[in-house]
Parts: structure tokens; sequence; C-alpha cells
């Protein structure tokens, strides 16, 4: 698998945060568009058997990535340190993964902090009203029922970027061809509410994926959802928040049954130790097909796999926090 970072530029607010899932999604999309269906189907052969062609990060502020999902006292031992604080620092610069795990926290920044020190794109969610239309009469109706979407609306200065984090099988899909439809997705939209504006953003520079790495890895630090069900993990030494996708169809499969199966996934930040540590580059399983996601398209899938770094976990972080 070949690696990049790009950054990206948000040109309007989006209508929710930028997830690796998601964003796959819609790029399988792109690609059904730009290249037609059979071009699809050939990258997705072997999707679920362990042979992604793609597999995406979530959108996180450029030069930074959010700390690993681990017990506070692997940042902190000092019982008189403020636990609440330690929590809201959840922004660690890439320049801080040469140091050891526990002296992270020192690095870390909260939201705020981010905000005034860097051009980094961070969202501050604001809810946007709206209003039910009765589509026969053009008119909200006898009653009158507003309700309201939430927004991510990033910083107004100029120059805010995001990092996405991508790999992608460089025997069947090529660096060109995946900055063009990572750009498709941004001239249309990404996520909820696109068709209104939302979700816009450009393609700037590929970075070269050359992270510090720790000298003797133990455990592997995801950067989107994935689904480690079924794989080997030890589990007094994984760590990582339940997330559950109630997904939708997007795109022209919106006028048939929109909804798909609910999955169980292990959120971002999910730190994961095998029995024996590897070198790779992602985890996770693709998801679906054969009308397990979704009985409308049969072959429906759903990116269960996530980009991982390596992290090196001290044993005691394995104690109860």
């Amino acid at each position: 698998m070949e690696r990049g970072i790009f950054r990206i530029r948000p040109q309007t607010a989006f209508g929710g945060p930028l997830r690796g899932d998601t964003l796959f999604g819609q790029m399988a999309w792109a690609i059904r568009h730009r290249y037609g269906e059979s071009r699809l189907q050939e990258l997705l052969a072997g999707y679920t058997t362990g042979k992604p062609f793609l597999v995406c990060s979530d959108g996180f502020p450029a030069g930074y990535l959010p700390r690993p999902n681990l017990p506070l006292r692997t940042f902190a031992n000092d019982p008189a340190v403020d636990h609440k604080a330690i929590k809201r620092r959840t922004w660690l610069p890439v320049t801080a993964l040469d140091r050891p795990l526990a002296e992270w926290f020192d690095a870390c920044l909260d939201a705020e902090a981010l905000q005034k020190a860097t051009t980094a794109a961070l969202a501050a969610v604001h809810p946007q009203s709206h209003n039910r239309i009765d589509r026969r009469s053009n008119t909200t109706g006898e009653g009158f029922a507003p309700f309201s979407h939430s927004q991510w609306w990033f910083q107004t200065r100029q120059g805010v970027e995001m990092d996405l984090y991508l790999l992608w099988d460089s025997e069947r899909f090529s660096r060109e061809e995946c900055r063009t439809v990572l750009e498709d997705v941004g001239l249309f939209g990404y996520g909820r509410d696109a068709t209104t504006g939302l979700g816009k953003f450009t393609v700037g520079e590929v970075l070269a994926w050359n992270l510090p790495q720790p000298e003797q890895p133990t455990s592997y630090w995801t950067l989107a959802p994935c689904a480690p069900q079924g794989l080997a993990w030890e589990g007094s030494r994984s760590y990582y928040t339940p997330f559950t996708r109630f997904g939708r169809h997007g795109d022209m499969a919106v006028l048939q049954q929109p909804f798909k199966s609910p999955v169980l996934l292990a959120d971002s930040g999910a730190v994961l130790t095998p029995p024996t540590w590897q070198p790779a580059f992602f985890t996770g399983q693709g998801l679906g097909g054969e009308g397990t996601l979704s009985w409308a398209i049969p072959e429906t899938v759903q990116q269960g796999y996530a980009p991982v770094l390596p992290l090196c976990l001290p044993q005691f972080a394995s104690e109860v926090a």
C-alpha cells in the first residue's frame, strides 16, 4: 500500500465531522461517476477479505492528531494533576511523536489553545434552523414545525487546513486517481447537506507519511473508526470507545431504500494490541457484501478498516484508571 497525507482546505461549513468511513463511501461514489460502475467493482474485489484498495482516515487539524484513547494515568501519575484538564487537551502535534508516550500530555493542546496557536482547521459547532415544507403547496402548511441541525464552522481566517491520512493500493489505484477522486468529493461537498452547499473543500499538497516511530512498538493506534471484531487482540491492553454507525446510502441510492444496517465500530483513536506486533499500515476489516448491510444494494460495503500508527504501550497502562 502507498501512503500519503493529503492536506485539504475547507471552503464552507460541514454538516458533521469528517469521518474516514463516510469519506470512503463518498469516494467510492465519485469513482463510479468518473470511471464507471465496472471500474468500481474491480477495485472492490477482495474488499471484505482483507484487500482494500483504499483506506481513509478522519480529518484532523493540520499537523495534529487526536490523543490515543488510553487511561489517563498513562499520561500523568500525579494524583494532583487536574484530570479534567487532561481530557480537554486532546490534540497532539505530530512533532511530539518521537517522545515517550508518558510525555505526550505536555505537548497536547486543548481546542482553544490550538485555535490561537495555529492555522489548523478546527470547527465550532453551531445550530442551523430549518422548517419542514409541504412540497404539494410549497408552504409550511397548517403547522409551523421548525427544527435545527448542527453545522461545523471552521475558523474564518484564511488558510485553515486539515490532514487526511490515506492508503491506496498503487497497483490498482494510482496516486493521481486518488487525488482526482478526492477533489471530486470536495467540489460536490462532503457529508450531510452537501446539496445545500456544505462540506466543500480544496485539495492542496500531498505530504510524505514520514512520522516518528517508537523503537519497540507494541500496539496499533487507529486514525478512523474500524471493526476489530474477530481479530486477535490482547483485551487487557486494548482501549477503545464503541461507536455505532447508523449508515445511510448516499448519492443516487437515496432514491431507493436509503437505510443500511447499523454496524458496531471502535471509534477513532483506539489502541489495539495484538499478541505479537507486526508492521502494518492498517487494521480492521471490510464489512458488508451479499446483502448483509443493505437489501436495496446487496453489494454495499462499509469501511471497517483504519490507517494505524505504531505505539509503544507501557505495561502500567493496562491497569484500571
